[in-house]
């Protein structure tokens, strides 16, 4: 079967990624408004009434802004860790029972031909976690909202054909920013988000032989732009003998345009 996606948001602002294999499809996160995310489906040619379900990473607006009106809508199943249930609960209206689903961290669902892993994330949530999609020996990986990639997620997330990489800040930037300090502070913690350069060390940790695109992910609006991500994230790859082009690609993200529908 074949693997495909599209990052259909990514950012502070609002974040939505679909994925499909086979007979069953995927939302990871619903952080957009229910007509936001029906637009951003049409744009690739899908209808939000045909997914098999929503997969939550965690409790933080931006990616559950739209799930209880949508799951509502299309009686859609939502699949989440226990505690993200807990914290998310008041945020997203009543939900009925046959459409809440747990979905422990560090374990496997199969769904026909697609299995999807779940792994644990440094973030500040209740407990986050994001997804590995396997099907037809492709592996595609999705891991923003992370402080940092410890030895246990590279081990988990190594080799993938296709990656959705968070590359949240320029370091420079955030720290001449408007931010209050303390949200600076929050950002560079361990339990904030990866910057642009420590993105691209994790990246030549565990790209292997099998990768073939990374998608930078989760760019901050107000200390990040596409371009300096992009030669941030290229040349540090090139200090640890990566170029871009030769072993995998690198591709942006948007805020509000969807990536092209791709095959892993």
């Amino acid at each position: 079967m074949t693997l495909q996606f599209s990052v259909l948001a990514s950012g502070s602002t609002g974040n939505a990624i679909y994925v499909e294999s086979g007979e069953h499809s995927f939302l990871v996160d619903a952080g957009l408004s229910g007509k936001q995310m029906e637009g951003l489906f049409q744009k690739i040619g899908r209808d939000m009434r045909d997914l098999s379900g929503i997969l939550v990473t965690h409790e933080h607006s931006d990616h559950i802004k739209g799930l209880g009106v949508a799951a509502r809508k299309y009686k859609l199943p939502i699949y989440a860790n226990e505690k993200t249930w807990k914290a998310m609960e008041h945020c997203i209206g009543e939900i009925p029972t046959e459409q809440k689903f747990v979905f422990r961290m560090e374990t496997v669902k199969s769904f026909g031909s697609l299995d999807i892993e779940s792994f644990g994330v440094s973030h500040d949530a209740a407990e986050p976690m994001f997804y590995v999609f396997h099907s037809g020996g492709k592996k595609l990986v999705l891991i923003t909202d992370t402080g940092y990639v410890s030895d246990r997620m590279k081990g988990t997330i190594a080799n993938a054909d296709a990656y959705v990489f968070e590359s949240n800040h320029d370091v420079q930037m955030l720290r001449m920013g408007r931010y209050p300090w303390n949200v600076k502070r929050r950002i560079l913690s361990d339990v904030g988000h990866v910057s642009n350069e420590d993105a691209a060390i994790a990246m030549s940790e565990v790209a292997g032989d099998n990768t073939k695109r990374i998608y930078l992910a989760h760019l901050s609006l107000d200390n990040n732009m596409k371009d300096l991500a992009r030669m941030s994230v290229a040349q540090t790859l090139e200090t640890r003998g990566i170029r871009i082009g030769e072993q995998f690609d690198l591709y942006d993200t948007d805020p509000r345009i969807p990536t092209v529908l791709t095959a892993v």
